[in-house]
């Protein structure tokens, strides 16, 4: 019997380098991909911001509480209608957050599983959840502080008049930001059950965490006084430790189902 002596495997073909045509296309592929999320969270801020303009009324009436007075004072002949529809655009901005958050998350983390996407749209309505907690909890808890330390300081020098331009773009900015802020933890937790974030990282990293809560601080309420930035400042690191605690249990959880499904196999 003839053996018949063993033919070598012919080594693969190199990849071909990509050209720029081919980069410039990828690079206009993501374009396009953001252009069309971008438009979708465009177009529901837009149908919450018309529900928005429906019961901005009946919402200013709400936020006027604090303001001490039975009418908003205006300045300027324009002042009442920006304020009616900055209101108007918060409305909006609540409304449409899942849907903003969901477009922004799926262009950051491309290339996703059916499984992780699952993930992802299962959290929006806790998410969405969460904001509305960071809503009540800011005008419960941050704004009646706030309002009074304005109200009441120096009042021997100073006698507090505000526009109903200053005082709703403070209420309104802490408002959004702070519920903005009460999704983050959930966020790490998803991120956490695909693999993405370690809790030692987060650890790791607690001074940059401060640094940026500060800063945080400084944009959601730009004044000087310690008080309003601790009253920030104090939630979001309480937020941050949250989420380190969510992402150890996230990676327990993503443990679990590794095993199971390896048992399983």
């Amino acid at each position: 019997m003839r053996i018949l002596p063993r033919r070598r495997p012919r080594p693969a073909p190199p990849a071909p380098e990509q050209t720029d045509t081919e980069l410039r296309m990828s690079i206009f592929d993501h374009l396009n991909e953001l252009r069309s999320r971008f438009t979708k969270a465009a177009i529901m801020l837009v149908i919450g911001f018309a529900i928005g303009m429906a019961i901005s009324g009946p919402v200013l009436e709400f936020l006027k509480q604090p303001y001490g007075a039975s009418q908003f004072v205006t300045l300027g002949p324009t002042d009442s209608v920006v304020a009616y529809f900055r209101v108007a655009l918060l409305i909006g901005g609540i409304i449409a957050i899942p849907v903003i958050t969901y477009q922004l998350l799926m262009f950051v983390l491309p290339g996703l599983t059916n499984r992780e996407r699952r993930i992802f749209l299962m959290a929006l309505p806790a998410i969405f959840l969460l904001f509305i907690v960071g809503v009540v909890f800011t005008w419960a808890v941050l704004i009646p502080p706030a309002i009074g330390f304005f109200d009441n300081f120096m009042p021997e020098l100073f006698v507090a008049q505000w526009t109903a331009d200053r005082y709703l773009g403070f209420v309104t900015a802490l408002i959004f930001w702070m519920g903005v802020a009460f999704e983050t933890p959930l966020i790490f937790f998803v991120l956490g059950i695909l693999g993405i974030v370690e809790a030692r990282t987060l650890i790791k990293n607690w001074r940059i965490a401060i640094v940026g809560a500060a800063v945080a601080a400084a944009i959601i309420t730009p004044t000087v006084d310690p008080v309003n930035m601790f009253l920030v400042v104090g939630p979001l690191l309480a937020l941050y430790l949250l989420s380190i605690i969510l992402v150890v249990i996230a990676r327990r959880i993503a443990r679990l189902s590794g095993r199971t499904q390896t048992e399983t196999l």
